[in-house]
């Protein structure tokens, strides 16, 4: 039976379950006694198991199967939760965590897991194996107790069966002698049984098939709409199956027995529900039906790019329009607008991902992180909710790694230091995103020692990166500001966490790299804050269209703060670099033409008038000076390609509606 079709569903399916196993296992920890946590977590653990079996990864399925044989200890309250525990089957986590890694790398997914099997056989603590005759004995006792029972009910559902045309077949499967997980193989014939019909008993009961209290054989009784060759082959494809004997005996009359198990009323009722669905008319069935599919994320791609050309050419039709003082053409191409806008907003919707699927790793790398820093630490996440354009998303994991990790090793006293300054002994780390406009802002907060001024002035002078002079004049934030320097920290020795001057660098670099701003708060001894500010989506942004000479240049509306107008006289030159006087600041002055080169029109005379945009990057502006302003427009931003890299103060371009290509200008360049 080919499953790779199946495989992708396969790795979503099992990277949700992990998601789900390990968010549970953090709240397990901080409430052990509450059993019903480790019900969900035995759910998705054995889920997975018999995912893994069914797609043929025993070393996975083996694994899983260890560990779920702890939880049922604990669960059935033979086992207590303790420390050492919660460290052996987070490993085992990071183990099959390893291996779906590998499974989606193309790899087979094995992986060295003797050393953690053995531990979780020492927390089982097994005081007695069984006997060969013991097993012997339970064997034989299993195979005689293979004939079914049902009772009344199952009897008239047999019977509607059969009056609509259907088969029922008693299917006794046999495994192979040398199958090592009995309860995986039981759980793909199971999986099989029901992708041709439903299984409405079983002996030995399903949960002591699950539990391997059983022999070599099992019996099912099946009400299919296949005949019994198709269900013989299909259940004997299946791996480590020695026999599968199909019995049609049951589609004579049928006489319920009066002794039935809670299992079968179980399975019983939920074929009621299914045979009830089955005569429900269509109106009712579409109740039931779910209402999202899947989608592979290189189509919404797709539908992305398609959608930025239509962008262009509305943008050209627009161009005509107001050209041609057609009224039919004008009142179509506005009617297009209107469609294509809403037609955008949908796309970009279906392109918004919560930033959940990035926040839900965190508490278990600051949970183990804190164990490794000896710290105690409270990690509290807010507007988990919060979408973002699944690119951001893709990016903003690892500054926000960098953040966390900064403020567990830099922002957090240890235990004592707080003990001693009155604070609680955990620490507060506040992971926090929310809308704002036309951007997403994230927060990492803690509420630890802050940053020290002091000491981050004297390390910035030490490594000449200000001057003595220079320091004296430095407000609080442009203090903290020096932190994102390449190569600085302040971190008195080098550890596996920190100290080595990579990080905080990286992490504005790549937050300016998305059209973003990051900024620091602090305040000594109360704990400091990073706040991130996003773009929503990096495909389409509103631009001001300029132009320098003959050539036009789009520049992103977020960072612009004004556009004005100045004579030249209003120009002065401090320190060779000329500056303007604007809202009581001094404002450096950038000339377009003379950065990129832009040959003159005509012969270069001094203009009387200038326009200026001035650009904002966190606390800091500049002007940026054109020769016109031609308006607003909504522009898609396209890359340069591989053969244009490293172009200062460019981070793309787009095709104006006149076909003509504009650069878009990144003006965080501009300022330093």
């Amino acid at each position: 039976m080919d499953l790779s079709g199946y495989l992708e569903m396969f790795i979503e399916e099992s990277k949700d379950h992990l998601q789900a196993i390990n968010d549970q296992l953090l709240k397990l920890e901080t409430e052990p006694d509450d059993i019903g946590i480790v019900h969900e977590i035995f759910r998705s653990a054995h889920t997975l198991k018999g995912m893994a079996g069914s797609m043929g990864y025993d070393d996975l399925a083996s694994l899983t199967h260890q560990m779920e044989n702890v939880l049922d200890l604990v669960r059935n309250g033979k086992l207590a939760i303790t420390s050492e525990m919660m460290d052996v089957i987070f490993t085992c986590v990071d183990l099959i965590e390893k291996m779906v890694d590998s499974i989606e790398q193309g790899g087979d997914g094995k992986e060295d897991v003797s050393e953690v099997v053995m531990r979780l056989g020492q927390i089982q603590n097994p005081t007695m194996e069984p006997t060969a005759e013991e097993s012997e004995s339970v064997s034989k006792t299993t195979a005689e107790s293979q004939a079914l029972e049902i009772d009344e009910f199952q009897a008239s559902v047999i019977a509607q069966a059969r009056e609509t045309g259907k088969n029922v077949y008693e299917v006794t499967v046999t495994l192979d002698e040398k199958c090592t997980m009995k309860s995986v193989r039981a759980y793909m014939i199971f999986q099989a049984a029901e992708e041709n019909g439903d299984i409405i008993q079983t002996n030995p009961s399903v949960e002591e098939i699950e539990e391997e209290k059983f022999g070599l054989s099992f019996t099912m009784l099946v009400i299919t709409d296949r005949d019994a060759r198709e269900l013989q082959v299909q259940i004997s494809n299946i791996t480590e199956v020695r026999e599968v004997i199909v019995s049609e005996k049951w589609n004579q009359e049928v006489h319920p027995l009066p002794q039935v198990s809670k299992e079968t009323k179980v399975i019983a009722k939920q074929t009621e529900g299914q045979q009830k669905e089955k005569e429900e008319p269509d109106t009712a069935k579409k109740k039931h039906r779910s209402k999202s599919i899947r989608v592979d994320i290189d189509k919404l791609d797709q539908l992305m790019n398609l959608f930025s050309e239509l962008i262009i050419d509305r943008g050209r039709l627009e161009q005509i329009s107001r050209g041609s003082q057609l009224p039919e053409l004008t009142e179509t191409v506005e009617h297009m607008s209107r469609i294509s806008t809403d037609l955008q907003g949908l796309i970009l919707n279906m392109r918004m991902v919560p930033v959940e699927q990035v926040f839900n790793r965190f508490p278990r790398m600051v949970r183990d992180l804190a164990k490794e820093l000896n710290k105690k630490v409270q990690l509290v996440v807010e507007g988990a909710e919060t979408e973002l354009d699944r690119t951001v998303i893709d990016e903003i994991g690892d500054p926000l790694v960098h953040l966390l990790r900064n403020a567990l090793d830099h922002g957090l006293e240890s235990t004592e230091e707080r003990l001693a300054s009155s604070k609680p002994e955990e620490g507060l780390i506040l992971l926090k995103a929310y809308h704002g406009g036309n951007h997403v802002f994230i927060e990492v907060k803690d509420d630890g020692k802050g940053i020290n001024r002091e000491k981050v002035l004297n390390k910035a002078i030490e490594r000449s990166v200000v001057t003595q002079e220079d320091a004296k004049t430095l407000t609080d934030s442009q203090v903290f500001e020096l932190l994102f320097s390449s190569g600085f920290s302040t971190a008195d020795k080098i550890s596996d966490i920190s100290g080595r001057g990579v990080g905080l660098d990286v992490v504005k670099t790549k937050i300016e790299s998305l059209g973003g701003v990051i900024t620091i708060d602090s305040k000594l001894g109360e704990g400091s804050t990073f706040r991130i500010q996003l773009p929503l989506t990096l495909s389409i942004i509103y631009a001001m269209l300029v132009k320098v000479e003959d050539e036009t240049y789009a520049i992103p509306f977020n960072s612009i703060v004004e556009i004005t107008n100045l004579s030249s006289d209003q120009v002065s030159t401090l320190y060779g670099q000329k500056v303007i006087q604007f809202r009581g600041q001094v404002v450096p002055l950038v000339y377009l033409n003379e950065v990129y080169q832009v040959p003159p029109i005509e012969e270069a005379n001094e203009k009387e008038q200038l326009f200026v945009v001035i650009v904002r990057k966190g606390d800091k502006t500049v002007g940026l000076v054109v020769d016109s302003v031609l308006g607003q427009q909504e522009v898609v931003l396209k890359s340069l390609g591989g053969f244009l890299t490293n172009l200062f103060a460019i981070s793309g371009a787009t095709i104006l509606g006149n076909g003509e290509v504009a650069l878009i200008i990144d003006s965080n360049q501009f300022i330093k």
